[in-house]
């Protein structure tokens, strides 16, 4: 009798970082397997992560001071693939991220799609605060911390332009804030100011301060501005932030409810802390308020109140939350059709059944008809994966009648030769997409399970691996103004 094998599969990840003052790669390779036993349904999942390359910390290249240097962005990944020896068609998951002020440049977005054409056969583009914020946790480690020890912990994420936040217990989520405070809000050019951020120059009008661009740099008057900041970061962790505390907020408010027990810093101002990066990497002279700032949070009285807990990536986090956290795997209960793979940036149109079944597919006719005038208004064929949440115990008849409901349902989209892209959080996938194939052989499906999303996510669905499942990221596409 021969031995039962599980599955083995092993696939490349890549990180990119684009930042407001630095810019970092890093490739890890993934290892799935089958863990379930011989005679069980699959269930691969991610057994190990190791990092294989890891780029120096590059300063992110300009073209102006509002332009991204798309071609050098790209000659450098390019660069650190040739060092690593992997090729763009190894890349199967991913994500590049644009961080901090970088996301306000007029090329952002363009850059951001080019590159995730290029770098990789399936690589995510993603970018807004929140999503910064919890993929630097996992890259920092606070979000392995939180699931060890019971307790709140609060990772703040500084580079040159934001700081991140992220509230995590036991693994959870609790909420994310964004601040304007980062070293490159105030820049020097010898021992004048050359640069203001509009955030900082608003707080300085606030205050009546007369200081500006061309100024000589008087540290006593820079490093108020730095005290301050550290004192917003306490306030924000404490939810008690003032009306002027606010000028400095990007986005929402604090949005957690819990106390925070423990805090830790990632991010450049961190490295600024810890000094964890060795004196090989590429690094020129700051020339801006980075080393003030980190100063000014270890002096931080009101900061000293909370432990501080040392994290395991200072300037890597992002990149590296980006590169081996954002992945998840869907599979052994899917269909899927290789040649609609893969596919990016997909959003997300929620269907609820949590008032019953009958009643949920009885509207599912109105609710595709809301998905195509939020997300493809003027008809000109965006796609949109409906994502079938609180999804009861069902027969195979209901399973037939939910299939023929979303196929009358799509046929209201103009381009009808799109896959109908279903999502589910339970193990349907399978029967569903095959019953929707079974009715109407003509309409391409893709249609995963094991995933939870929500209104406003988007997705990329990666190309069937050989172990029968698709990468799947989940993300945010935001870029902040």
């Amino acid at each position: 009798m021969k031995r039962y094998e599980p599955l083995k599969e092993e696939i490349i990840s890549a990180g990119i970082d684009i930042g407001t003052s630095t810019t970092k790669i890093v490739l890890s390779q993934f290892s799935l397997m089958n863990m379930a036993g011989g005679t069980h349904l699959p269930r691969i999942e991610i057994i190990d992560k190791e990092i294989i390359h890891r780029s120096p910390i590059y300063r992110t290249p300009l073209l102006t001071s509002t332009t991204i240097d798309i071609e050098a962005i790209e000659r450098l990944v390019r660069n650190e693939y040739d060092k690593a020896n992997v090729g763009s068609e190894d890349i199967k998951t991913g994500a590049v991220i644009i961080t901090g002020e970088t996301a306000t440049k007029q090329n952002a977005e363009e850059m951001i799609h080019h590159l995730s054409n290029h770098a990789g056969e399936f690589l995510v583009a993603t970018a807004g605060p929140d999503l910064e914020g919890i993929i630097a946790a996992k890259g920092s480690g606070a979000y392995q911390y939180s699931k060890k020890m019971s307790k709140t912990i609060a990772n703040v994420d500084i580079g040159g332009g934001t700081a991140n936040v992220a509230v995590y217990r036991m693994g959870r989520l609790c909420g994310t804030c964004t601040l304007h405070i980062g070293g490159r809000l105030i820049e020097f050019s010898e021992d004048k100011i050359s640069s203001i951020s509009p955030p900082v120059r608003n707080l300085l009008r606030e205050w009546n301060s007369t200081l500006a661009k061309g100024d000589v740099m008087v540290e006593e008057e820079v490093k108020k501005i730095t005290n301050y900041m550290a004192d917003v970061i306490s306030r924000m962790l404490t939810r008690t932030m003032t009306a002027e505390d606010k000028i400095l907020l990007l986005g929402h408010e604090p949005n957690w409810k819990e106390e925070i027990d423990v805090i830790m810093f990632s991010g450049g101002i961190s490295e600024c802390l810890y000094q964890y990066e060795s004196k090989g990497v590429e690094q020129a002279p700051y020339h801006d308020i980075g080393t003030m700032l980190a100063d000014s949070l270890k002096d931080s009285q009101s900061l000293k109140g909370w432990s501080w807990i040392q994290p395991d990536e200072t300037v890597r986090a992002t990149v590296l939350g980006a590169g081996t956290q954002t992945t998840e795997i869907s599979g052994a209960t899917i269909q899927v059709e290789t040649k609609d793979l893969p596919v990016r940036n997909i959003p997300v149109y929620q269907i609820s059944f949590k008032d019953g079944f009958q009643k949920s597919v009885h509207h599912l006719k109105n609710a595709v008809k809301d998905a195509i005038e939020i997300h493809d208004p003027q008809q000109e064929g965006q796609n949109f994966a409906l994502y079938l949440s609180g999804f009861p115990y069902v027969g195979f008849r209901d399973i037939q009648q939910l299939a023929k409901g979303l196929l009358e349902a799509v046929k209201q989209k103009n381009k009808r030769d799109q896959p109908l892209i279903i999502v589910l959080e339970s193990d349907h996938a399978k029967v569903l997409g095959q019953t929707l194939v079974a009715q109407d052989s003509s309409q391409s499906i893709i249609c995963i399970d094991q995933i939870k999303v929500e209104h406003g996510d988007y997705l990329d669905i990666g190309q069937l691996l050989q172990t029968s499942v698709v990468p799947v990221v989940v993300k945010t596409l935001t870029f902040h103004s």
